[in-house]
């Protein structure tokens, strides 16, 4: 415990260590004036001008007094709405008000703010210039449009363009001429100063508009031009530059210059509370040096500007909560540094904490589960940043909540998996796993093995009974009970093939037999010899060793032993690539899930090659047909009763793999789906003093439910949803997942797939060729899984679907089409995401990079379904290729290996 405990404490040291070295300390010049301007919106969380709201006169009040010490002057960008109210309280506190008249396509309200605006002017001598529109050139607000009544010079200016280049200038010039019109205007009616506020390119291209106001007020927002934040003041004071050389004598005010504090990147802009600070700090003290005029956008966050993307609401020096950012001299650091260290630490430590409970656990296997643990915790902290420094509309909040959610469970799987990485790479060897010489070579009790077949093959199931004819052991007999099968031709063979092998082969047949498999068994049961202590089961496909009973019944010595797994394989394999690809995949779980899971008596029985304790299947009710995995059921029953359980990797029956992919999908839809149904009939065992269930037992069930079913039922969810948020990301420009949902799924495959390639090549005996072919395997059935598991919501009883072996069926319709269909949805999801990205957002690119990871299962699926109808299916055709490839490269002859031949593989467990 020491050592744990210490490697515990070393690793949140380094956690500490790298919060200390990636704390940012930036310097950037001081400034301790005033600065010029600050464009002002007098809205808070109550008063929202998206639903109507109206300014308050205690907050403007409250929002002067707050901005007096900093600025001389704040800018308006609207004249009604309350904002006619700002004037007066602004030169109770010594401030001028650029005014502004906000214009648009709706000629009431313009008419309303040109009417507001030369009165606030009139009537306040604060209010030191008027700015009549906002970028209104730049958006298009006065451009013709279709129908529209025009003047004869408009319609000649219209009518004069002879290209679509023209035609487009045309309109645009329209525009300006009519926002001239309305600036003269309103210098005819008031005293002060008029201008209009347009980015640089459209000062340069209407010199008719600079002639048309008093001075030229620019925007100037590097950010908008995707210019890095480095470089945004030479930026900003370039385009400055620029229009003074164009038009000298000009006055030209830097209208709008500011940078984001939140949101997303646009190309090279990176947007931060650093970032800001840096880029204000050196923009006002040289804008000071100078000499130009400027006003800085924005005062304070407006959260409701969600039009402007992401960042909209994140241009104030001051939040929402009229908390400044930033300090305006000394070093410049991220305040919420060290709190966010804190939680992260914290985090990390509170899950590191369940490794020291740990028994047996070694350095070097406490040293991944605690950086995992710290990882975790720095992400949690990273959403808790993200939490706190961003505003929510209700759905934006919904999605988080709604992301975060669905990603705990997917980091807990994660975790999961390190920890298996880790103790089968780094901990000790498997203690209880069963080997061979016996324990107890004396003990022989009477063994009944029980054979279910339902529609069997005749010569397939005659290979069986003869390999049982031929073990290695004095006291047994042996039940076939042929259910639901009324075909002669496919039990008569079987009955007089029983009587020829001798009376201990007992043929039971039944029609009409309810209960699936599980009733057949029940059904051997009642056929069963008085004195048999011990049942065994195997599928009519699996021919045994001979030693099977030998080595494996002596452990039932032990009377608190109630069963005995081995494991399955298969003797077929090598029919086509993709039964081989199978194969591989099966035996992950042997070799790897179930040695571990052996480790604290908590196995899964799987219905062959199993031996069970006749007194422990009678104490745990017998076989139940309320599930159709009635032999997980049992097992679950039976170690809930206190019960131990043995398993061995040694192979001691080799059967037949599914004849088809589709066979393949089927097979495992009905072990999710029953392992769904036995979640619903036992989770109430697992609560406490409810079983005689450990913890370790519940936490490995529950844990290797999470993995399997809820894994890839997450997977599949969490996949559709994406395929639904595409068109928002892509054609709304809104709601880009932010990396803090991203990262974590990118992640988690990659741990998936290292815990995949790193348990393979240490516990299963496979060729890397074989091992790639296995993962293919493994995820092309997620739709599956996730499919069975829908279905567990719904239904409670399904019926039990016979595995097809022994034969060359093939369906004629494509088994993987839904598959296809999400994969191909997937893709061209990412493709869409990439192709609209102009504005190279990297979480959006990271999403697409997400989409393509979560088409990987679907994909797999197509691929196994198109392999199987293809030549590629077949060894021959590979080694063809082989030769060919060798026959282009004499030197390396040695390349082409002659096929192995089809022998049974004996997997051992890999030290």
């Amino acid at each position: 415990m020491r050592t744990v405990a210490a490697v515990v404490a070393l690793v949140a040291c380094v956690h500490a260590g790298l919060w200390a070295m990636t704390r940012d300390t930036v310097q950037a010049p001081n400034f301790e004036g005033q600065l010029a301007s600050v464009s002002y919106a007098p809205y808070d969380a109550s008063t929202d001008p998206n639903k109507g709201g109206r300014a308050k006169p205690e907050q403007i009040r409250k929002d002067m007094k707050l901005l007096a010490p900093v600025t001389k002057a704040i800018r308006l960008y609207s004249a009604t709405g309350g904002q006619e109210l700002v004037p007066g309280i602004a030169s109770e506190f010594g401030l001028r008000v650029t005014a502004g008249a906000w214009v648009d396509k709706d000629k009431n309200r313009t008419e309303r703010e040109i009417a507001s605006v030369v009165e606030m002017a009139k009537r306040h001598s604060n209010v030191s210039s008027i700015v009549v529109g906002n970028e209104t050139i730049y958006r298009g607000e006065f451009l013709p449009t279709a129908g529209e009544t025009l003047e004869p010079s408009e319609r000649e200016r219209l009518a004069a363009a002879d290209t679509p280049e023209k035609l487009e200038r045309a309109r645009e010039d329209i525009g300006v001429a009519r926002l001239i019109k309305m600036i003269q205007r309103v210098k005819r009616q008031t005293s002060v100063p008029v201008t209009t506020g347009e980015i640089w390119s459209v000062w340069r291209d209407h010199p008719e508009l600079v002639s048309a106001v008093d001075y030229i007020a620019v925007h100037v927002l590097p950010y908008w031009e995707g210019v890095p934040e480095k470089n945004a003041v030479e930026s900003a004071i370039g385009g400055y530059e620029y229009l003074r050389r164009l038009y000298p004598g000009k006055r030209i005010v830097i209208a709008e210059f500011g940078w984001p504090t939140a949101g997303y990147n646009l190309q090279g802009a990176n947007p931060g509370r650093i970032e800001q600070a840096v880029a204000l700090r050196d923009f006002v003290t040289r804008a000071e040096a100078y000499g130009i005029d400027y006003n800085i956008v924005e005062a304070i966050d407006q959260p409701w500007k969600i039009f402007e993307g992401g960042v909209g609401p994140y241009w104030g020096i001051y939040d929402a909560n009229r908390e400044a950012k930033f300090s305006w001299t000394g070093p410049i650091t991220n305040p919420d540094h060290w709190r966010l260290a804190g939680i992260a630490l914290l985090i990390g430590l509170l899950l590191s904490l369940p490794i020291v409970t740990m028994a047996g656990v070694t350095f070097w296997q406490a040293v991944p589960l605690a950086a995992a643990a710290n990882v975790v915790g720095a992400w949690f902290a990273a959403v808790f940043a993200y939490w706190n420094g961003h505003y929510f509309v209700p759905g934006a909040a919904f999605a988080l909540a709604l992301g975060t959610v669905l990603l705990i469970p997917l980091i807990v799987i994660a975790f999961a998996r390190i920890e298996e990485i880790a103790v089968i790479a780094f901990g000790r060897k498997p203690a209880r796993l069963v080997q061979s010489p016996p324990l107890a070579p004396d003990h022989a009790p009477k063994v009944s093995i029980h054979i279910p077949a339902y529609r069997e093959p005749p010569e397939m199931l005659k290979q069986t009974l003869d390999a049982l004819a031929r073990l290695d052991y004095p006291n047994y007999e042996c039940v076939v009970v042929i259910n639901n099968t009324p075909d002669p031709a496919l039990w008569m063979p079987i009955e007089e093939h029983c009587r020829v092998l001798g009376p201990r082969f007992k043929f039971v047949r039944a029609d009409n037999l309810q209960g699936f498999k599980a009733g057949a068994l029940r059904l051997a049961m009642v056929h069963t010899a008085a004195d048999a202590e011990v049942i065994g089961v195997i599928d009519a496909d699996y021919v045994v060793q001979p030693d099977w009973l030998k080595d494996l019944v002596p452990l039932f010595a032990d009377p608190n032993v109630g069963l005995i797994q081995a494991p399955q394989d298969h003797r077929d394999d090598r029919r086509s690539v993709m039964h081989h690809a199978m194969n591989a995949e099966y035996a992950g779980f042997f070799d790897i899930g179930m040695v571990q899971r052996n480790e604290v008596n908590a196995i899964i029985v799987h219905g062959t090659m199993c031996l069970i304790r006749r007194t422990a299947m009678e104490a745990a009710g017998g076989w139940s047909s309320d599930t159709i995995c009635e032999d997980t059921d049992l097992g679950l029953t039976i170690l809930e009763l206190g019960w131990q359980a043995h398993y061995t990797n040694k192979r001691y029956g080799h059967g037949l793999l599914p004849d088809t992919f589709e066979s393949f999908k089927k097979q495992r839809d009905r072990w999710a789906y029953g392992g769904f149904q036995i979640v619903k009939k036992h989770w109430r065992r697992f609560l406490p003093g409810a079983s005689r269930l450990n913890r370790e037992q519940k936490r490995e069930f529950l844990l290797g439910w999470l993995n399997w079913l809820g894994a890839e039922s997450l997977g599949v969810v969490v996949a559709i949803l994406n395929i639904l948020w595409v068109p928002v990301v892509a054609f709304l420009d809104i709601a880009v997942p932010d990396r803090v949902l991203t990262i974590p799924i990118v992640a988690s495959f990659a741990v998936s797939l290292l815990h995949f390639l790193t348990l393979y090549r240490l516990r299963v005996r496979t060729n890397k060729r074989q091992m790639f072919a296995s993962m293919f395997a493994a995820m092309s059935v997620q739709l599956t899984v996730a499919h069975a598991v829908a279905m567990g919501f719904i239904k409670d009883h399904l019926p039990f679907v016979r595995t097809d072996k022994g034969g060359k069926r093939k369906s004629t319709e494509f088994p993987a089409f839904w598959e296809a269909i999400l994969a191909g949805l997937l893709i061209v999801g990412a493709l869409t995401l990439v192709g609209t990205n102009d504005k190279g957002v990297r979480e959006i690119n990271i999403f697409a990079v997400v989409l393509v990871i979560q088409s990987l299962p679907f994909v797999a699926a197509v691929l196994m379904a198109l392999l199987e109808r293809s030549s590629l299916n077949d060894f021959a055709t590979w080694q063809a290729l082989e030769a060919r490839f060798a026959a282009l490269l004499p030197r390396r002859s040695a390349l082409v290996k002659p096929a192995p031949a089809p022998v049974q593989e004996q997997r051992e467990l890999v030290p």
